[in-house]
């Protein structure tokens, strides 16, 4: 046998003798049913997501608003009683106040300048620590308060509350008044103006 023979047969025998194994490939039908499972288990997910966003985001949407204050002016009488919570003893001025209540309870509420305003420690802030109350006509104005201890107030009488009022107010909240009150007396100091 010639040399070129010889290597045709053998060149023929080892590819019968030792085929490639065959391309094993992904069958369109097999590929078209992952996606479609792989997409319905994303779409799921993505609803769940947005379902319990949408759940949250109507519970940090706002109940009321108060922009602005009023310091409380004492006259010894019961006409500077708001909601059964009787007026400071003295003159309380406050600068600014901008709150925040939320449907939860959150509130947020930054005042600014709450000082005496008569007496002999006028300008001062007596060394006062204050909370929030919101009151709700349609619910008997029941007390719903931030934490009792309160925050003290600054040197200049600036002041940060971020808390959870509690009991929860009720949804909606009708007539709102929102006062700042001595955590050692319950006196009110100061009122927030309803937006």
């Amino acid at each position: 046998m010639n040399p070129m023979m010889r290597l045709s047969a053998l060149l023929f025998t080892t590819s019968i003798s030792n085929p490639k194994p065959p391309k094993r490939g992904i069958s369109r039908r097999s590929f078209l049913g992952t996606t479609l499972a792989v997409g319905g288990v994303v779409f799921v997910m993505v609803a769940i997501a947005q379902s319990a966003l949408a759940q949250n985001s109507v519970l940090t949407q706002n109940l009321v608003r108060f922009s602005g204050g009023i310091g409380v002016i004492p006259t010894g009488s019961a006409n500077t009683t708001v909601r059964g919570v009787a007026a400071a003893g003295q003159i309380w001025v406050i600068r600014d106040l901008a709150a925040d209540v939320k449907q939860d309870g959150g509130i947020r509420l930054d005042g600014r300048g709450l000082l005496l305003a008569s007496g002999n420690a006028v300008g001062s802030n007596a060394n006062a620590s204050i909370f929030a109350t919101l009151f709700c006509a349609n619910d008997g104005n029941i007390q719903h308060s931030s934490n009792l201890a309160g925050v003290p107030l600054e040197v200049n009488g600036d002041f940060r509350i971020d808390d959870t009022l509690s009991p929860a107010p009720p949804n909606p909240c009708t007539s709102p008044v929102l006062l700042i009150r001595s955590a050692g007396s319950g006196s009110w100091f100061a009122a927030g103006i309803p937006r």
